[in-house]
């Protein structure tokens, strides 16, 4: 048995967990995992989020924040609403937030000014922040470098970018999100060659459920979504790319997300 799992970004309140979610939730911790971290990417999905993690004390939590996919809908009202889930102890980042110029679901002014308000607020209520980014890495950096010295910490949840990219994330001082990215043979095998270079302090894993099922799980499942209790397969792939056991991946990341998140130590 590994040491037990962080999965710092879990999508709980999605609609694909509305059947069996408690289900969802039992066989994430069946499965070694020590905390889950449920991901909110709008004003509704962070309120639900919270009610979430209130569901387990000591071994859930969540993040507050608007995607930029909803970065549209970021206003005054939406900031203030954040702020109030933030103000509970339970709510340990800020975000999900950042740029996607990928699909551009939103305009891409829309997204930067969402994005610095929710810095803004993140550096206000003293937390650290969840970060998303597709296809905007310089707009993306220039914003995080302005708030940088005011900021605690941050993740790059998701990482699939370039080495070059990494480099700039890290010396920023940014930690990493790994996914079952890494186990996707037609387009996440770059990363295997980019994993050694995270430092150990620095790296996280994630399921970003319901999304990113592991590709090199045997026998595949017939359905396509992604739970916390299949974590393992990343830490795996992870484990493997590092060349590191397990065993020591599973403390190291597991270490990292306490830090990060300043979650409390579990019971004795």
């Amino acid at each position: 048995m590994h040491a037990p799992l962080v999965d710092i970004g879990a999508n709980l309140a999605n609609s694909a967990f509305a059947r069996d979610l408690d289900d969802v939730i039992a066989r994430g911790f069946a499965a070694g995992l020590a905390g889950i971290v449920v991901t909110g990417s709008s004003v509704e999905s962070s309120e639900a989020a919270l009610a979430i993690a209130r569901r387990k004390p000591q071994r859930m939590w969540s993040t507050a924040g608007i995607h930029p996919h909803h970065a549209k809908d970021c206003d005054d009202a939406a900031i203030e609403a954040l702020r109030r889930v933030l103000a509970d102890p339970r709510c340990v980042a800020a975000g999900e937030c950042g740029l996607d110029y990928d699909r551009d679901f939103s305009p891409r002014p829309a997204q930067r000014d969402a994005f610095a308000a929710q810095l803004a607020l993140a550096i206000e209520v003293g937390k650290p922040v969840f970060l998303h980014e597709r296809a905007a890495h310089a707009d993306f950096v220039a914003i995080l470098r302005e708030h940088r010295a005011a900021l605690s910490r941050f993740v790059v949840h998701c990482f699939t970018g370039t080495g070059d990219e990494l480099d700039a994330y890290l010396e920023l001082g940014a930690y990493i999100g790994i996914t079952g990215w890494i186990c996707d043979e037609r387009r996440g095998h770059h990363l295997r060659e980019l994993v050694p270079r995270i430092p150990a302090d620095r790296l996280m894993v994630e399921t970003d459920a319901p999304y990113l099922m592991p590709r090199d799980l045997k026998p595949m499942p017939k359905h396509r979504r992604n739970e916390p209790g299949l974590l393992p397969q990343v830490a795996r792939a992870v484990a493997a790319a590092a060349g590191k056991p397990l065993e020591e991946v599973a403390r190291e990341t597991t270490a990292a997300a306490r830090a990060f998140f300043e979650l409390p130590q579990p019971d004795a």
